[in-house]
C-alpha cells in the first residue's frame, strides 16, 4: 500500500498531518476487535452530538451521512443525541486532567480510534489499546446485572460502552 499523508486543519489542530500506512479497516492489532466501525457509532449516537463536526473533511464523507450531530453553533452535548439517551461522557477537561489525551489526538480515545481505523498507526497505539481492553470490565457489568437484550438497564454503562466502539446492544 502507498503511503497517504493526510493534512488536518480543523478547530483543535492546525498543521497536524499523518501517514496512512494500513489499509483502512485492516490490519489492527490483534487485542483490538471493535464490535463497531466509526461510522456505525457516530450514526447510533454518541458524544451528545458535538464531536467531531468539525473533522468531516478528515474522514470520508459517508462517515457523516447519518451522524446525529447537534445543529451548527450548538456546542452544549445533548443526551438525547445519544443511542441510549443518557450523557455518559466526561468533559474534556477532565480527560486533560487526568492525562488521558495524546498530543496527537486532541480529542481522545475516539479520535485516535478514527485515525488507527483509516490506516494511521501512532506510539500511542499500545496505550490506547489497552485502555479499550480495560472497557471489558464495564460489559462484565452489564452482562452480570442485566438481563439479556433489556437495553433500559444500565443505560450510562451501555452509552458509555458504546463511546469505546463495544455493541452493548447485543448484550
Amino acid at each position: 500500500m502507498a503511503t497517504k499523508t493526510v493534512r488536518v486543519h480543523d478547530k483543535m489542530q492546525k498543521g497536524y498531518a499523518y501517514a496512512l500506512t494500513e489499509p483502512a479497516g485492516k490490519n489492527f492489532d490483534t487485542r483490538f476487535k471493535p464490535d463497531l466501525i466509526p461510522k456505525q457509532m457516530l450514526a447510533l449516537g454518541v458524544f451528545g452530538g458535538v464531536y467531531m463536526r468539525d473533522c468531516v473533511k478528515e474522514f470520508p464523507k459517508d462517515w457523516f451521512t447519518k451522524a446525529k450531530f447537534q445543529k451548527e453553533g450548538v456546542y452544549a452535548p445533548d443526551a438525547k443525541r445519544n443511542f441510549f439517551g443518557v450523557n455518559a461522557s466526561q468533559p474534556l477537561s477532565v480527560w486533560r486532567k487526568k492525562g488521558w489525551i495524546y498530543k496527537d489526538d486532541p480529542r481522545g480515545w475516539f479520535q485516535w480510534y478514527c485515525r488507527y481505523y483509516m490506516g494511521r498507526r501512532s506510539s500511542d497505539d499500545d496505550r490506547q489499546i489497552k485502555r479499550w481492553v480495560a472497557m471489558r470490565r464495564h460489559i462484565a457489568q452489564i452482562k452480570n446485572n442485566c438481563r439479556a437484550g433489556d437495553s433500559d438497564c444500565h443505560t450510562k454503562q451501555r452509552q458509555a460502552v458504546l463511546h469505546w466502539a463495544y455493541d452493548s446492544r447485543k448484550m
